[in-house]
């Protein structure tokens, strides 16, 4: 497909991230090697501290940036992309902070909707483990003491532990909504 984006084998991969867990890792090596260069868009980067979202864009950045070195990735970059809450304008907005892309994987039916009206091609991120692999899984494991490493890249983990964040995660119930 020639893309009137330019850039014809260039990706973008959007997702919170919250935290980057294996799932993620495995679509971010087969997107790195199927296309020249990957954006990895960390979106609702505006949010942190809720049990959606309880970790900050820097943490999340630090942790893709920290598994794309150990992995040996180098043809990704990380641009966080904070929520507009206007779909009308969502693409115009990526597309104004991120570089040039013309692929998009994306499982999120919204985003699939927006990215393909606007003339992406757009392709289903695969899934791995759905069951396991998930931010509300590895969310849930934390809260509850569960085993959460192993969902996670070693160098995930090791920002969690750097900042709490098992601790941040068990106290969301006292802090959501409260500021």
């Amino acid at each position: 497909m020639h893309s009137i984006h330019g850039h014809e084998n260039d990706a973008l991969i959007i997702g919170r991230f919250q935290p980057l867990h294996n799932g993620h890792l495995e679509v971010i090596r087969k997107v790195s090697a199927e296309c020249d260069h990957v954006i990895i868009g960390i979106g609702s980067a505006q949010s942190s501290h809720t049990s959606e979202n309880p970790f900050t864009a820097g943490e999340r950045y630090l942790m893709m940036s920290e598994t794309l070195k150990d992995e040996g990735i180098d043809n990704a970059m990380i641009v966080p992309v904070e929520d507009l809450n206007r779909y009308s304008v969502w693409v115009s907005h990526v597309e104004s902070i991120c570089p040039p892309f013309s692929i998009i994987y994306s499982n999120n039916l919204g985003t699939r909707r927006l990215f393909t009206e606007a003339g992406y091609e757009v392709r289903h991120a695969p899934l791995y483990n759905r069951r396991d692999h998930s931010g509300t899984e590895v969310r849930r494991r934390m809260a509850n003491g569960g085993d959460w490493r192993s969902l996670v890249p070693e160098p995930v983990a090791k920002v969690i532990d750097a900042i709490d964040g098992v601790g941040r995660i068990r106290s969301m119930g006292d802090f959501d909504g409260g500021i």
